[in-house]
């Protein structure tokens, strides 16, 4: 396995990063998350604007989307998995042990590894934890993802892949990775990005695919809604058939494997739309 640390391809066993980066110390640092097919990245321009808007939120430089491209590049053929998670990773680098940061430049970490296809189902679960819609690293893509490891670990402890988020007003937000949709009289919702969730870029495709409207939904929709389904990266669009002790028994419902069927038709025909 290679891995793509500040300029070159290295060994995984030789690349190293600072134990000072800020990235580490205290999670002063940016990623982004792309699926790689058959050694060729899905959606790389949108990952890449958005890894520069999150970079701006946090008042890092600019990334360089050609270093990224090249960076990206440079790990699909060293190692081009059928189906791939690459991972860009962007950092405020060296610095002190304390929040202010060091002058030494950014870190960027580009890697990949190899994943399976998902189910076309799955069980969530909904948290007592909320999203701050008005957070400082809102709508930012950030390694500061603490919350979301206590989340998932919580949803793996009771059956479930992922767990669901309100916000502070009690809305439905967004997963701990993910971002989340449900089918109300036959139509397509999902929260908007003033929710507080991540303007995720599956979300943004299947929105546009599908004619979803983005609609303030109060956590207790799970409870009536007629189809609940998730996107991100690597679930495309993935049905849900447990939410809590609530079984959708057929899921994929129609609303959501016409969706899914969509998106796997789109993607199939431009990697980078």
């Amino acid at each position: 396995m290679k891995i793509w640390l500040d300029g070159a391809l290295q060994d995984i066993e030789s690349a190293r990063v600072s134990v000072l980066d800020h990235g580490l110390t205290v999670g002063d640092g940016i990623f982004e998350t792309v699926k790689a097919v058959h050694g060729r990245p899905f959606a790389l321009t949108r990952h890449l604007d958005r890894l520069t808007r999150s970079a701006r939120g946090l008042g890092l430089p600019d990334p360089d989307h050609d270093e990224v491209r090249r960076a990206c590049a440079a790990v699909l053929d060293a190692d081009p998995v059928p189906l791939g998670r690459l991972r860009i990773t962007y950092t405020g680098g060296h610095g002190p042990l304390g929040s202010d940061r060091g002058d030494h430049g950014p870190t960027l970490v580009v890697a990949v590894g190899e994943t399976t296809r998902r189910p076309d189902s799955t069980a969530v679960i909904t948290v007592p934890w909320t999203r701050n819609e008005r957070g400082v690293l809102t709508g930012l893509k950030t390694t500061s993802y603490a919350e979301n490891v206590v989340a998932l670990a919580r949803a793996r402890e009771q059956g479930a892949s992922e767990a669901l988020f309100a916000n502070t007003m009690g809305q439905l937000c967004e997963g701990t990775g993910s971002n989340v949709f449900v089918v109300l009289d036959g139509e397509i919702h999902t929260p908007p990005v003033a929710s507080g969730c991540l303007a995720g870029i599956t979300r943004a495709l299947a929105a546009e695919w599908t004619g979803a409207k983005e609609t303030d939904l109060p956590l207790d929709v799970l409870e009536r809604a007629e189809e609940v389904f998730l996107t991100s990266t690597l679930r495309d669009v993935q049905a849900v058939h447990r939410v809590d002790g609530r079984e959708l028994p057929d899921a994929p419902g129609p609303v959501t494997a016409k969706a899914m069927r969509i998106f796997q038709e789109r993607a199939a025909n431009d990697l980078d739309p």
